[in-house]
């Protein structure tokens, strides 16, 4: 349900990062209340709300895919489906039976989500009011509307709520803004998810994006990875070999720039006279950089889309829950199209 949940949301919404931070976080509290480990919920979450950034016609890495290959948009979308239908069946078959071997009999009785309720009942003011910030970052997303706006909406509209309807002052909405929220409801179920937020949460994923772009940027400026995928090229003329190696170049690119759009725009461009050369449709170069570009950024934690994953669902990496790491091999949906790509 949560990777099914993930998919229309971001395919409808054409992010996954904000899908992850929203709905993604919310099914981290479901999951917490039937004892799922985190791991396992997270990727869950990873592997629907990475399948919308993939496959609509909203999201920015499916228009840049097509935009650096010189195809159309909704031809590349079409191409991606027979990698990307089977690798989300196969995710889908797997998180289910995963969910029933997961959730015993004590958690799936309630009484824990019966506590969960009547502790957040006890401490805060319920109200369909407190769904207006999420609800406008989402029809901003709809309008098209960039991120940095309908996220600053979202904030304002956080605030406000929090004014009226919590009764907090304004001092500790800057507070909360800056340093996080903090509680002890008795419940460690709820203080783990409440217990986070603030700017100062965001600092690591914001220096190590900034350090990792910093990186990719002198690689690319410096014509270092342009000189290895030119070395690549001259060694491949079969399709499955230079399928293969955009594929991998993508990863790689992934891996050593920390960054998901570098990895989409250098080997698209770089591989495109290839594929034409070699007379291979340039559908399938785009098919291969979105899966590994997009679909393996949130598998490398230090990549952009890995240490977001990491902070916005409070995973605990940096803190020592290192076990919770295991979400990478469990966003199976991630891994599985560009390996049957």
């Amino acid at each position: 349900a949560a990777m099914l949940l993930c998919s229309v949301v971001s395919v409808s919404l054409g992010t996954s990062w904000g899908t992850v931070g929203t709905v993604g976080l919310a099914l981290m509290g479901i999951g917490a209340g039937f004892e799922i480990p985190m791991y396992w919920t997270a990727g869950a979450v990873v592997s629907g709300a990475f399948f919308g950034d993939k496959v609509s016609p909203l999201s920015d890495t499916t228009n840049l895919a097509p935009a650096v290959t010189g195809t159309d948009v909704f031809s590349h979308i079409k191409n991606m489906m027979p990698t990307t239908i089977p690798s989300m069946l196969i995710a889908f078959v797997i998180y289910l039976v995963a969910g029933f071997t997961l959730i015993d009999g004590n958690a799936a009785s309630f009484d824990k989500i019966n506590a969960i309720t009547a502790a957040l009942e006890a401490n805060f003011t319920i109200s369909p009011w407190l769904l207006l910030p999420a609800v406008l970052v989402i029809g901003l997303a709809v309008k098209r509307m960039p991120p940095i706006p309908s996220l600053f909406a979202g904030v304002l509209a956080g605030a406000v709520t929090a004014l009226l309807v919590q009764g907090v002052g304004v001092h500790e909405v800057v507070t909360y803004a800056n340093s996080g929220y903090a509680i002890d409801t008795g419940i460690a179920t709820i203080d783990s998810l409440l217990n986070r937020g603030g700017i100062q949460s965001m600092m690591w994923t914001i220096s190590l994006v900034l350090i990792a772009l910093g990186f990719g940027g002198a690689l690319e400026k410096t014509g270092c990875l342009e000189a290895i995928i030119r070395a690549i090229m001259t060694r491949v003329r079969s399709f499955r070999g230079v399928q293969t190696s955009a594929v991998l170049t993508s990863v790689s690119t992934n891996l050593v720039a920390g960054d998901p759009y570098l990895s989409i725009a250098l080997p698209g461009r770089m591989y495109a006279p290839t594929y034409r050369g070699l007379g291979y449709s340039t559908l399938n170069l785009s098919r291969a950089i979105e899966e590994g570009g997009t679909l393996v950024s949130p598998l490398i934690p230090w990549n952009a889309g890995g240490a977001f994953v990491i902070s916005a669902l409070g995973l605990g990496i940096v803190e020592g829950n290192v076990v919770n790491l295991l979400y990478i091999p469990l966003a199976f949906a991630c891994w599985l199209s560009p390996v049957i790509g």
